[in-house]
């Protein structure tokens, strides 16, 4: 593995670290507590010397420092701790909800990505010339869009206006269309916008000019000199978009009453769920910090311009 390589994943474990560390110590300063939202509650009928040895379970009293290290230790044996509210392994409401979110994400990036690509293509296209500088302005009216409102508004116009598509008992892909167009289209309007720039850039550059003066058509030079160089940029962006995209995905589930890390996010927040916000916060980061490294490995690849300021990883 060569030094550019090491570099990074030393950079990836200290991005970790610190959202670690800047989450454990803001959600420790969070008004209230915890372990008395759960066991203050009459119907328990705990007396308050009972409530203290929960307390003393949970660790509620030591020093902050030691619940740090002890977390800090925990998690890097894959250890969470348990829901003070469910009573569970937080590992296993992860693993229960990361695949609904992950049935989201996955395919609002994607939509997201088509639609990056066909409104950059389209927008240079010889016989859309008068449509270009509307679907230039498209982006910013996407990126404008709040994931919540987007949502809100997909419901009242196709589920009750058009009454196209339920929104009340679904069936498992009829509930995931809404849902993906809320999260793919603010997703789609970076792409799109960092694609179009760049292919303003290429198009000016002297071999697209050789290409044309060939006789190649003008689709056939947008398509196989234009966009191809144009990628770079947009695929370099789109490991920086991982944290918009799961943010999206999780207000996304929340406004349609899905399953996933969205709604157990809120309940985390409703019941001050420490361990369960400092997972889903972790889980975050590292999806980040691995697109983010699978982007470094890429980008050489394709640009040996990369490959040899990395000094050639390998």
């Amino acid at each position: 593995m060569s030094a550019y390589l090491l570099r990074r994943f030393g950079q990836g474990l200290l991005v970790l670290w610190a959202a670690f560390t800047l989450t454990f110590f803001l959600l420790q300063v969070l008004p209230g507590d915890a372990v008395l939202i759960k066991f203050q509650n009459p119907d328990l009928g705990l007396s308050p010397a009972q409530i203290a040895e929960m307390r003393l379970a949970y660790g509620a009293d030591s020093p902050l420092w030691r619940q740090y290290l002890h977390t800090l230790l925990a998690m890097l044996h894959g250890d969470f701790g348990y829901s003070l509210q469910a009573g569970l392994a937080v590992s296993s409401l992860i693993a229960s909800n990361l695949p609904d979110t992950l049935s989201l994400a996955l395919p609002a990036f994607l939509l997201s990505v088509a639609l990056a690509f066909a409104l950059a293509f389209a927008s240079r296209l010889p016989g859309l010339r008068w449509l270009s500088n509307f679907l230039q302005s498209l982006p910013v009216l996407f990126i404008s869009l709040p994931t919540f409102w987007l949502g809100i508004a997909l419901i009242q116009l196709f589920s009750f206006q058009l009454r196209w598509i339920p929104v009340i008992n679904p069936g498992p892909l009829e509930g995931l269309i809404l849902p993906v167009i809320a999260v793919a289209l603010p997703i789609s309007a970076p792409l799109a916008q960092i694609l179009m720039r760049s292919m303003d850039q290429v198009a000016v550059q002297p071999f697209v000019a050789v290409a044309r003066a060939k006789g190649m058509s003008e689709t056939g030079v947008l398509w196989r000199h234009v966009m191809g160089n144009a990628l770079l940029p947009a695929l370099n962006i789109a490991g920086l978009l991982l944290g918009e995209l799961i943010a999206g995905a999780l207000i996304t589930e929340t406004v349609f009453g899905r399953s996933g890390l969205g709604q157990l996010t809120q309940q985390a927040v409703n019941n001050q769920d420490i361990a369960v916000l400092q997972a889903v916060v972790m889980i975050s980061a590292l999806g980040f910090v691995l697109i983010n490294l699978l982007v470094d490995l890429v980008m050489p690849r394709l640009d040996p311009r990369l490959h040899l300021q990395t000094g050639g990883a390998k």
